[in-house]
């Protein structure tokens, strides 16, 4: 049976939700202050940037922190990507399987790390973060009932494979806990053409690839990370919305939050890559960290119910059977801070090294991206977090 975080670890993660959301939120830009100002040793911060520089993490191309509403620190650091990955670009892979030319070839520059080289950058897995806010953005206005609903209640039942009464007990719910229960392999490398998530990207229908798929175990009692369950949310939500879920961000959440410029690929059917396609500026992604910070509120506008905030950043699920482990909440990742499982970082995960994080204890909010896609240097993500925590040094 799944094994669920007892009720007091879920509300010690939360305990400065109330006191965080009175701070105002950001308008049209943030604003800024050194460091010190916002009770940062800049010391910790210095010898981060240094030791990028210096490639020891590999591709690293932002760091940005934002304390008590203020950038603190943004370090942008520059690679040659054309040249870096020219070797794979056109030989044929796990990584570019489908299209040299297209957006799921992860080596082509046009559309990696950055959309058309530009500014945006791509968050990979993050984006199933961000699918999870928006439905709890829909639910909080009444256009989804409930995330307990069904899946097959979606979709004509004579058109779809290997239905058992597993498939039949599958909801919403648990498409944002990874744990649907699916026959489905993505613990291995994404270059390995045995993964599953791989296998799905260079299929010709999504959806089809994924709701055809027979079941391993009874949803709600196994945890494993599934992309194709993430594939799953933007056809159920244009289905129980009637609107497409990028038009709905676009008007609900991105709107209000201010952020104005995105790219959102989309599968072969046209349909919005919500397990792995949005792009964001790296400050326009802390707004939505931000967001839950302040209790899914933004200068007094509910964007999401406190509810969903709770829930959401709740360490429903382990992952692992590690102590000190990674939990997971609805579709986001909760680790230990300094391996305390009373508190917990509140992050999203990408391929590559895309990690947006919330830091609740310390009003903070961290936002990292990288294109380390290969086997090789990374920037540790678990131990840069507490790292950047042991450097807050005030109030």
């Amino acid at each position: 049976m799944l094994r669920y975080a007892t009720l007091p670890c879920a509300l010690l993660a939360l305990t400065s939700l109330s006191a965080a959301a009175q701070t105002t939120a950001p308008g049209a830009a943030w604003p800024t202050a050194e460091p010190a100002a916002v009770g940062l040793n800049r010391a910790v911060l210095d010898s981060l940037d240094q030791e990028i520089q210096s490639g020891k993490y590999g591709y690293v191309d932002h760091v940005l922190i934002i304390r008590h509403g203020k950038v603190a620190w943004d370090k942008r650091y520059a690679h040659d990507y054309v040249a870096a990955y020219a070797d794979s670009l056109h030989v044929k892979g796990p990584l570019n399987a489908s299209d040299f030319s297209g957006p799921y070839n992860y080596y082509n520059p046009w559309w990696h790390p950055y959309y058309r080289g530009e500014t945006l950058h791509t968050l990979q897995s993050v984006s199933k973060t961000v699918t999870s806010v928006i439905f709890g953005v829909a639910v909080t206005r009444g256009d989804i009932a409930s995330v307990d609903r069904p899946v097959l209640s979606f979709f004509d039942t004579t058109a779809v494979s290997n239905i058992d009464d597993r498939k039949r007990h599958l909801t919403i719910r648990h498409l944002l806990t990874m744990t649907g229960g699916f026959d489905w392999n993505e613990a291995v490398s994404y270059m390995d053409p045995r993964n599953s998530a791989t296998q799905l990207e260079a299929s010709p229908d999504w959806v089809k690839f994924v709701i055809n798929r027979p079941m391993a175990a009874e949803p709600g009692t196994v945890w494993a990370y599934n992309s194709g369950g993430s594939v799953l949310l933007a056809d159920v939500f244009r289905k129980a919305t009637g609107t497409d879920i990028e038009e709905y961000a676009a008007k609900y959440l991105f709107a209000p939050l201010g952020i104005h410029h995105w790219y959102w690929k989309r599968s072969p059917t046209g349909l919005i890559d919500t397990e792995g396609g949005l792009y964001l500026e790296p400050a326009d992604l802390a707004r939505i960290w931000y967001l839950f910070l302040h209790n899914g509120e933004w200068n007094g506008q509910r964007i999401v119910s406190a509810d969903w905030v709770k829930t959401s950043v709740s360490p429903l699920v382990r992952t692992n059977a590690a102590a000190t482990g990674p939990r997971y909440g609805l579709s986001w990742w909760l680790y230990p801070e300094n391996g305390d499982t009373t508190h917990f970082y509140w992050s999203g995960n990408g391929f590559g090294g895309q990690f947006p994080v919330v830091f609740p204890e310390q009003d903070m909010v961290v936002v990292v991206n990288s294109w380390n896609i290969l086997r090789g240097k990374s920037l540790p993500m678990r131990p840069t977090l507490d790292r950047l925590s042991k450097a807050v040094v005030g109030k």
